[in-house]
């Protein structure tokens, strides 16, 4: 009984970690497009579950489709990488500053050879 108390701890301990972990804060100071959606300028809290990303901003939310990848080292800083594309900032990839991930969004050419 008491090492089925211990195991059901641990694994409650080990879920808050896990989900702490897919929860950022980004600062987006221009008009970027993820998907088909623009996100204004301002502080974004970012959450990442299961093939998609959430950016949330006060009652603003914009979900877009995207993959999680591990880079061989840390990264210093959040950047954010886009593609300029007919003007307008596309967000290619998001770098999170103090892990090993980055979250990669489709390819902003596929985004907008869409819309033509």
């Amino acid at each position: 009984m008491k090492m089925t108390k211990f195991m059901l701890g641990v694994c409650v301990f080990s879920l808050g970690i896990a989900s702490a972990a897919s929860n950022y804060h980004v600062t987006i100071s221009d008009p970027t497009w993820v998907g088909q959606s623009e996100l204004k300028p301002g502080e974004y809290n970012v959450t990442v579950d299961a093939g998609k990303v959430t950016f949330k901003m006060g009652k603003t939310v914009i979900e877009a489709p995207a993959t999680v990848e591990t880079s061989t080292s840390k990264f210093a800083d959040t950047l954010l990488n886009t593609k300029t594309v007919n003007g307008q900032a596309k967000l290619k990839e998001l770098d999170l500053g103090g892990t090993k991930s980055k979250i990669v969004f489709g390819d902003a050419s596929v985004v907008e050879a869409g819309t033509r």
